[in-house]
This record gives structure tokens, C-alpha cells and sequence, in this order.
């Protein structure tokens, strides 16, 4: 059985490096081909791939947003995370986007391969060691809206400008970075945006 996948990374290089490995093994076509994110929907939809890879720093949509989208709109198929940010909370998110694997981009192509025969099987992969650090990270202590609101503060705009982003008074936005600042353990908003993108919770 031929295995058709989507491959979705933003660097044009990787992407063409990964399409010319994958289409070494017999039953792999790479079927589409795409560096953005928000694009990765109407790609699967047009080549109906049976695994998509899918890196998580895209523009558009990140991987886990598109993971996402095309859990909903493309359940048949399967996404594999693919990426150099081998971060804890990255993990736990992409399995909540209906990722049923994740693979570090400096992993030996004999393990990538092996990862989607293996999710094709209907197994899920995980990277062992994101695994472990997953595990030891527990989950993400931010509720949603404060994520929303601490991305929003990453270029260092006034909390007046965040409110108008999101729709939200001031003090609410005050609110939400204080509970953040709290739950990181952390002294001020930058630091405890730096703290929650260490941990892949952003």
C-alpha cells in the first residue's frame, strides 16, 4: 500500500530536503506540498494524503491550529508534528489538535518513516524523550484566555493596546496578566511570557 503525505514547513529547503527523503522509501508519495500554514486545509482536501507532516512555527496558521482544521475538515487523516521545538507543552497541545504524532526534526529518517507506518497502523508516536519531559512538566497551569492575552503582550504593547486586540477592558487585561504572572512564578509580563514559551504552553 502507497502512503500519500502532506508535508507543511515554512523553510523551503527542509521542506524540499524531507519531500526528496521520504519519496526514496516505495511507499511513500509525497502528494502536496505547502509552507504555510493556513494553507495545509485546501492542499489535503485537493491530494487527500493519508499523513500529513506538519511543522509548528508557520506562518498563517501554526501546525497545531492547522492540525486543528484539518481534524475537522479532513478526519481521515492522520497528522504527525514535525518540528525542532521540542518543547513539553508543545506536545500536550498537539495531541488535543488531534496530532497522533511528534517527531523532532533532528530525529534519523529511518525513525521518521518508521513514525508514519506506525501512525498508519493507528498507533500514536512520540518522540520518547518530549515524552518523558511532557510528563515531568505536568500541564499548562494558564487558562485560556490568559495565553491569548500574554501572546498578545509578546511585542510589548501597552495593556491599553491588548484590551483594544482583544476585545477586553484594561483591568481585565491587568487581571488575566497578573494570574499568568502568578501561575509562572514569575516577577513581570516578559518574564512570564518567556517562561510559558519556554515550556511550549504558548
Amino acid at each position: 500500500m502507497t502512503i500519500r503525505l502532506l508535508l507543511a514547513d515554512d523553510q523551503e529547503l527542509v521542506r524540499q530536503a524531507l519531500c526528496a527523503l521520504l519519496e526514496l522509501e516505495d511507499d511513500f508519495e509525497v502528494v502536496g506540498s505547502v509552507g504555510r500554514g493556513d494553507l495545509v486545509a485546501d492542499a489535503a482536501l485537493a491530494g487527500r494524503p493519508d499523513v500529513a507532516l506538519l511543522d509548528i512555527e508557520m506562518p498563517g496558521l501554526d501546525g497545531l491550529a492547522a492540525a486543528a482544521v484539518l481534524a475537522a475538515q479532513v478526519p481521515d487523516c492522520r497528522v504527525v508534528m514535525l518540528t525542532t521545538f521540542g518543547r513539553a507543552g508543545y506536545l500536550r497541545r498537539a495531541m488535543d489538535a488531534g496530532a497522533v504524532g511528534f517527531v523532532v526534526k533532528d530525529a534519523p529518517a529511518e525513525v521518521l518513516a518508521d513514525a508514519i507506518r506506525r501512525v498508519m497502523k493507528g498507533e500514536r508516536v512520540v518522540d520518547p524523550a518530549l515524552a518523558v519531559a511532557t510528563l515531568a512538566a505536568g500541564e499548562s497551569p494558564l487558562t485560556a484566555r490568559e495565553r491569548d492575552v500574554l501572546i498578545a503582550a509578546r511585542s510589548g504593547v501597552s495593556v491599553a493596546e491588548i484590551a483594544a486586540n482583544l476585545y477586553l477592558s484594561e483591568g481585565t487585561v491587568r487581571n488575566y496578566l497578573s494570574a499568568a504572572i502568578a501561575k509562572t512564578g514569575t516577577r513581570n509580563r516578559m518574564e512570564a511570557l518567556r517562561k510559558a514559551d519556554e515550556r511550549g504552553w504558548l
